[in-house]
């Protein structure tokens, strides 16, 4: 098990090395020249000079490249003489827009789009796995019919327009919440609460329609199964022949995609933040792609490829806890 997760730890480590050369190849070879963009139109070409200067932009592009490698893990260092500027570890630059470091503007925004995540998970999970095994026990019955069909309309239903229509409802008409906002759970539960729960519907909605068409038919499928006709005979309640035998294979694939769907929504979600103002990870990112602050584009993107890397080594793990079978291949 120890060479099975260090070869994935390698994995990882490869991957993201590649996303981070690709990322600022892209942002820093093909984009518009930054020091360009900082100075301004009006600016000299003297100044730009400085400025590419300070940023370490007259270098090659290798050295550039592993110059901001060095930074994630050791900090670096910016201009020189009386104009150094320090930037300790993890460095991933500074905005092109605010001067503001790009590390702390990720953290200062990271707890929002923890809690938008994991608020979403919570009930996309528990609503979309229920209705799924409900739909499952029940099969072709007008439970099922209908749950499903709603879970066919709820995952055609695109972010922004649920979010309009949540506000709408909800915020202008009848007045129930409140408009979200960034509220600390310390500061007020309650507010807190109210905040939040507009978006984590709007983020939950699609995940547990998909959830519960996918709970369903896995446990159709592990109910037709010989070892499940086995435990009936055996004279087990059906109720503890789906909560032993059934539950846990057809369960499994859920593991997969929920650890890849949560690990991308701690990357930001993007739309959800834009429509509701809340200033997480989702929102730097869409104000940087709009006024084209590379150092925050790619912070974004980086942290984005970590959540989903790792959280696919996770799952891994996880599997080898739930499957003998993949137990014994990982040994």
């Amino acid at each position: 098990m120890a060479r099975y997760v260090a070869g994935r730890l390698a994995g990882v480590a490869l991957i993201l090395f590649l996303v981070c050369l690709f990322t600022f190849l892209l942002f820093f070879t093909l984009q518009p020249d930054p020091a360009v963009m900082i100075c301004g139109k009006t600016c000299t070409p003297e100044r730009i000079d400085q400025i590419r200067a300070v940023l370490g932009l007259n270098q090659p592009f290798l050295s550039q490249f592993f110059g901001f490698l060095g930074g994630i893990f050791a900090g670096r260092d910016y201009g020189e003489g009386a104009n150094l500027v320090h930037c300790a570890a993890p460095c991933l630059g500074y905005s092109f827009q605010t001067n503001q470091s790009v590390m702390d503007m990720v953290i200062e925004r990271l707890p929002v789009s923890a809690t938008l995540a994991i608020g979403a998970a919570v009930l996309w999970l528990f609503f979309g796995i229920l209705a799924g095994l409900l739909s499952a026990v029940k099969e072709s019955t007008w439970w099922d019919r209908s749950a499903m069909g709603v879970a066919l309309g709820g995952s055609s239903v695109p972010n922004y327009v649920l979010a309009l229509a949540l506000q709408y409802v909800l915020v202008v008409e009848f007045e129930i919440l409140p408009f979200p906002q960034a509220v600390s759970f310390g500061d007020d539960p309650v507010v807190w609460f109210q905040s939040y729960l507009m978006p984590w519907i709007v983020l939950a909605t699609g995940y547990a329609c998909l959830y519960a068409r996918l709970t369903r038919a896995n446990v159709i499928d592990t109910l037709a199964e010989n070892f499940m006709r086995t435990a009936r005979s055996k004279g087990l309640s059906p109720a503890l022949t789906l909560r032993r035998h059934a539950l846990r294979p057809a369960l499994t694939p859920i593991a997969t995609i929920f650890g890849m769907d949560f690990a991308g929504l701690l990357g930001g979600a993007l739309i959800t933040e834009k429509v509701f103002g809340l200033n997480g990870v989702g929102k730097m990112a869409a104000d940087s792609i709009e006024k084209n602050d590379q150092p925050v584009i790619m912070a974004v993107t980086l942290l984005a490829a970590f959540f989903v890397v790792v959280g696919n080594v996770v799952v891994d793990l996880i599997y080898t806890r739930l499957d003998p079978r993949v137990r014994i291949t990982a040994k």
